[in-house]
């Protein structure tokens, strides 16, 4: 299965009521959505045509997160009337809008993709799918820091390593799609500073010269579980459900870590 095609099938798997992608390019990801959707992307070229209502940020994801309300486009957040008795103010939920899907295929550098995790992490929470693209590089090459090939995924595959590491509380999954993997992050926390506060502390000890060492459990796929097998995981009706009802963490993770841990075993 191609990543377009597994994209697809996310947006229909988790009934996301939102969208947010990092990493525009030529929009052929983005015209998959269907729901209020912001896209970041420094030098986006959009030739597709977009079928949604879309927010395009011509920014980097750095300076856009930096802005005050920069999701304020897709309005309303998970629960605008709680929101709106909580604060008492008529623009005080546009503060908590939470992502329920979001893809990140940005720089392809892992300390870049690191920070847009952290970034959209504090705008999701348990129930939101978080994606990273180009996670099974297939050669050394296509690896490296310093691009020297027409394909190039760079090194964020080190996210798979560093996610295990400092948050062992999130659960990952690896997709093997074509052309080079996606890993697929359950169980976000916002109020976790974890990676914010050991960012240097990573970057100092993952940032080396090429080539990268590359697992080779990585070069062979054999972590990664068929997008099939995802996409048709029974896991997906539940979680939209507790998602939609504004279920709390703590009734709702648990459930859901188990069923995602256990497709993962069975792979």
């Amino acid at each position: 299965m191609k990543r377009h095609e597994f994209l697809r099938g996310l947006h229909k798997s988790t009934a996301n009521r939102n969208y947010l992608e990092i990493g525009v390019n030529d929009g052929r990801s983005l015209t998959l959505s269907r729901v209020p959707s912001v896209a970041i992307d420094p030098a986006f070229k959009v030739v597709t045509e977009i079928r949604c209502d879309v927010h395009l940020a011509k920014a980097t994801s750095d300076d856009f997160f930096a802005r005050d309300n920069p999701l304020v486009h897709l309005r309303g957040g998970r629960h605008p009337l709680r929101q709106l008795a909580r604060n008492r103010s008529p623009l005080g939920w546009w503060r908590t809008t939470t992502l329920d899907l979001s893809f990140i295929d940005g720089m392809h550098l892992f300390e870049y993709a690191l920070r847009d995790f952290i970034n959209v992490e504090k705008h999701s929470d348990w129930a939101s799918v978080i994606v990273f693209d180009d996670m099974l590089p297939r050669s050394i090459d296509e690896a490296a820091r310093d691009r020297h090939t027409d394909a190039w995924t760079g090194d964020v595959y080190k996210l798979v390593e560093i996610l295990a590491r400092y948050r062992p509380d999130l659960v990952t999954v690896l997709v093997d799609t074509q052309p080079t993997g996606q890993l697929v992050v359950f169980g976000a926390d916002p109020s976790s500073t974890v990676l914010k506060d050991k960012y240097d502390e990573i970057v100092a000890e993952f940032e080396v010269p090429d080539p990268q060492k590359v697992p080779e459990a990585i070069l062979e796929r054999t972590t990664a579980v068929q997008p099939e097998a995802l996409l048709g995981a029974g896991f997906w009706g539940p979680l939209a459900k507790a998602r939609d009802r504004g279920t709390k963490r703590s009734r709702g993770w648990e459930p859901l870590r188990r069923s995602v841990e256990q497709l993962s075993v069975s792979r």
